[in-house]
């Protein structure tokens, strides 16, 4: 194998396919005999590895042009094994090794990037099988880089004077990490989002009892961490998603026997709103277009005419990325003597947040709580009220707390997974950079042309929605940036219906991947 860290052009990575043959044997040739004297000169000028026919190989592609490939086989004996002996001596204890062969890019096209992207993608495939090491040659020519990728060197050097290799091996976490670190992309979904090694060996952990005396004390820290972080009285966890942590806040609000008023300037807004339909709940609805603030004036006309006992909204709204204002929520809730309810499910962990005086709020541990989804999170201010208006038993807060919170089956991986995120995390710290970080982001995004739905007085930094033109396919375009290794939001049912783009800043991201996210999402609207 050879690279070289020099200058390329954006290109993709995927599976070969036949079509795709004719191209490897050539630039085989190119690498392993006109460049490293590993084989014999041949008239044709193309070279077919002895293991074609088990070889799974993926290229870099730059405008249809093949400039880069790798090969991966998991049929022993692997040639290191024909060279060495049996190889698993060297390798962690239990490894299902796959081996990686015939890394070859194009000099124009050489990067750490190139190779990384080859790597990881090949050994992504297959990891995803069920193999936990990948196995490798590196020349020696390079053994710094390579061991600044995080490949760990085993046995004496193989090959022949002029084309001397080290045999490596590098692990699936480690492949992992180089999603952020080393190459250019990144995720940037409102989720899942990439999370830190910490909250992935957490969750890796075998699972034990939700009725065991270790579940119910790692509750209790994680229920302590959210009341903490976010001056609530109270939380109770469930096992689910946002949409369950309304339709229990929802469940509650039906318990006041009084008509509410419900918030909307976006699709969870509107969702809101459906919740309260659904529940039978009376109220009225304040609106307000898409990416625009709420007008406080009209929610205080609205809560005087229909006497509301509750005001329900959104803190953050996730499809737009505007913020409501909690503090004037507070003031009008505290103002008509009504309990206020919040969705906070893109606020918790991206911003401050002060719940003291809110009656409930649901969030999630799977944005920008940074870790695994599927837990669903409600911040109560005092203990909940008793059902006397029938609701489904999992919508039932009263019954989950009376049982400790844990009335049915709940996960310890997801649980332990939270537990680590909240408990490795300076919120403050981290809240206070996603700031810093979502300014930079819509700089560089205006400087790019590049417009940013939501005001910027009332802007999340952490959502960035971006509308395109009728003529731009945001489709199109994300599918374009995937291609590249840029995962960003276009896929869900509002964004389409909008064709907008999102950028969120909930997850674990490198400095260099924020940095090029702009020029990125340039390019591929470019090229639409």
């Amino acid at each position: 194998m050879i690279l070289s860290p020099v200058a390329h052009r954006t290109g993709r990575v995927r599976l070969a396919t036949p079509a795709d043959h004719e191209a490897i044997h050539r630039l085989n040739y190119r690498t392993f005999v006109e460049e490293i004297p590993q084989h014999a000169p041949n008239q044709e000028r193309r070279l077919v590895d002895r293991f074609h026919e088990e070889n799974v190989y993926a290229v870099y592609e730059v405008d249809g042009e093949i400039v880069g490939m790798v090969s991966a086989r998991t049929q022993r004996p692997f040639s290191l094994d024909q060279k060495l002996g049996h190889i698993d001596q060297w390798l962690p204890p239990d490894s299902r090794p796959v081996e990686i062969r015939l890394l070859a890019v194009d000099p124009a096209h050489r990067a750490t990037r190139v190779f990384a992207k080859l790597v990881q993608f090949i050994t992504a495939h297959f990891m995803n099988a069920g193999h936990t090491v990948g196995v490798l040659s590196g020349t020696t020519r390079q053994l710094r880089l390579y061991q600044h990728l995080g490949c760990v060197p085993f046995g004496p050097l193989v090959g022949q004077e002029g084309a001397w290799y080290q045999p490596m091996y590098v692990t699936r976490d480690t492949v992992a990490s180089w999603s952020a670190a080393m190459v250019p992309g990144g995720n940037f979904l409102t989720g899942p989002v990439v999370v830190r090694p910490e909250v992935r060996t957490a969750f890796a952990q075998p699972p034990h009892s939700h009725r065991s005396a270790d579940f119910h004390h790692r509750y209790a820290e994680v229920q302590s961490l959210l009341c903490t972080l976010t001056t609530s009285r109270h939380a109770t966890l469930l096992l689910g998603s946002g949409t369950l942590a309304n339709d229990v806040v929802g469940a509650q609000l039906l318990q006041l026997d009084g008509r509410g008023v419900v918030v909307s300037n976006g699709e969870f807004g509107d969702r809101l709103a459906d919740h309260a339909a659904r529940l039978g709940l009376p109220y009225d609805v304040v609106r307000a277009p898409w990416g625009h603030p709420v007008d406080f004036d009209v929610i205080d006309a609205a809560m005087i005419s229909s006497r509301a006992r509750w005001l329900w909204a959104v803190h953050t709204e996730t499809s737009t990325g505007v913020v409501n204002d909690l503090d004037l929520l507070r003031t009008l809730a505290q103002r008509h003597r009504a309990r206020l309810a919040l969705d906070t499910v893109s606020s918790v962990g991206a911003l401050p947040v002060n719940l003291e005086g809110v009656f409930m709020a649901s969030a999630v541990s799977g944005k920008a709580l940074a870790a695994f989804p599927g837990v669903a999170i409600v911040m109560h201010e005092d203990a909940p009220l008793p059902p006397h208006v029938r609701v489904p038993r999992y919508l039932d807060l009263a019954l989950a707390v009376q049982h400790g919170g844990v009335p049915f089956t709940q996960s310890s991986n997801l649980l332990d997974a939270l537990h680590a995120s909240l408990a490795s995390t300076s919120w403050p710290t981290r809240i206070a950079q996603r700031a810093r970080d979502g300014v930079q982001l819509r700089q560089t995004l205006t400087q790019h042309g590049i417009p940013v739905l939501a005001p910027r007085d009332v802007a999340s930094p952490a959502v960035h929605t971006i509308p395109l033109p009728p003529s731009v396919n945001a489709q199109s375009v994300g599918e374009r940036l995937r291609h590249a290794g840029w995962h960003v939001g276009f896929e869900s049912d509002y964004l389409r219906r909008h064709n907008w783009l999102q950028l969120c800043l909930f997850g674990e991201y490198s400095p260099s991947s924020l940095e090029a996210l702009p020029r990125a999402v340039a390019e591929a609207l470019s090229g639409a």
